[in-house]
């Protein structure tokens, strides 16, 4: 392993951006293994107000406001990339071209186009080149998997998993980023993208979409006064712009498996401000995980006296993945949450960059190979609800779900 120092930057002060920088800071203080002295060097962001704050807010040495800044820092040798999905692939060829390691946020992209060319530029860099997908840092969901996968659980019959949020669900939100694009780039790329590769890694490869269907429900927001940052309000003037996105998108799965599932996600679901629920049914029971109460899950297994056969409460504590020395108390009934994800995250990618053996690591974070596979599901979605709901091929793929 590597003794040299890392130098580490963000390019993105929003909300996820934070989730980053954050993690960052914090990811050296878990478990035994010692890492390499890591120096929290820059956030950058085009908003120079949200780049100073971030930066004394977690520690940074500065703040830049442009992602050329970070590519030509001698002092940087790793990067989040966490800004809108339109503007990914020229940063993240531009970091990697500059000998970079990247961690970028999902999707990949906003195009599939560009999702390849980020991944052929990734497999010809000399450094290391990685997407975040958060949730399978989730102890929960991880668990879930680790039942399938052991047989104690068996075989996936079927897979529901729900992600309503409701950021847009207040039709004076300002108009941003997020409703810009094609079909598939609204609420299917922002939450969809997690709920899919989640029931990838919970059933196996998806092979087929259908029942693709998508929804505007609030047809055009006001342009705002001033900034906006993640899925912040801001004030807002009285000219509007079109909505060009989804609020609401859902399909049906099928898997290489023979299982089946169905996903469906919004970001206008009043009272639903990030509803993640995942049930998995099994040859030999089943689970649920919901996210309003992350530190456990709910667990049925069919073996035993019919008569005491139901779902039970599993509180999840140090036998459970990630939680032994990666929690400040690691025991059951303490609690966590969803920001602890992009601290496994985090350390995960530092471990790998330092070169600390896999098999003394966590699991590694995605290659740009998966998050090209996850837009390929998400535009078969588009296909399918382009063509009233008709089931669409998605491209086969040699990939091995981590």
């Amino acid at each position: 392993m590597s003794t040299s120092p890392i130098g580490v930057a963000v390019i993105g002060a929003g909300m996820a951006g934070k989730a980053h920088a954050a993690a960052y800071r914090n990811a050296p203080s878990l478990y035994e293994s010692i890492l390499p002295e890591v120096r929290l060097v820059s956030i950058a962001d085009a908003y120079a107000p949200a780049g100073e704050a971030a930066a004394k807010r977690f520690g940074y040495s500065r703040f830049d406001t442009s992602w050329q800044a970070i590519a030509e820092a001698d002092d940087v040798d790793v990067v989040s990339v966490v800004v809108a999905n339109h503007l990914h692939r020229e940063i993240v060829e531009g970091l990697l071209a500059a000998g970079k390691h990247v961690l970028c946020e999902k999707p990949l992209s906003d195009t599939l186009e560009d999702a390849r060319a980020m991944a052929a530029a990734a497999d010809n860099a000399s450094t290391i080149a990685r997407i975040g997908l958060t949730f399978r840092r989730s102890p929960g969901i991880a668990y879930i998997r680790d039942l399938v996968q052991s047989g104690r659980l068996g075989k996936v019959l079927h897979v529901s998993i729900r992600y309503w949020t409701d950021y847009a669900s207040d039709p004076t939100a300002a108009i941003s980023w997020r409703y810009k694009g094609p079909a598939g780039s609204g609420a299917l790329a922002d939450v969809g993208s997690h709920a899919s590769y989640l029931a990838e890694f919970l059933a196996g490869p998806a092979v087929e979409v259908s029942g693709g269907r998508f929804s505007t429900v609030i047809p055009q927001r006001p342009k705002p006064l001033g900034v906006v940052s993640g899925h912040g309000h801001a004030a807002v003037s009285n000219d509007y712009e079109a909505v060009e996105n989804d609020d609401y998108a859902t399909f049906s799965l099928g898997f290489a498996s023979g299982a089946a599932g169905t996903i469906e996600v919004s970001r206008v679901a009043a009272g639903h401000p990030n509803d993640l629920q995942i049930e998995v049914f099994c040859e030999n029971g089943a689970a649920t995980f919901d996210q309003s109460r992350p530190s456990e899950i709910s667990l049925h297994l069919s073996d035993g006296p019919e008569a005491e056969r139901g779902y039970r409460r599993v509180l999840l504590g140090n036998p459970h993945p990630y939680i032994a020395g990666g929690m400040p108390i690691d025991v059951s009934g303490v609690g966590f949450g969803q920001n602890e994800g992009f601290l496994f995250q985090a350390r995960a990618f530092l471990e790998e960059v330092a070169g600390l053996d896999e098999s003394v690591s966590l699991p590694r974070n995605a290659g740009f190979d998966e998050g090209v596979h996850n837009m390929e599901l998400l535009a078969a979605v588009a296909e399918s609800a382009s063509n009233r709901g008709a089931a669409v091929t998605i491209p086969a793929s040699a990939l091995a779900i981590h």
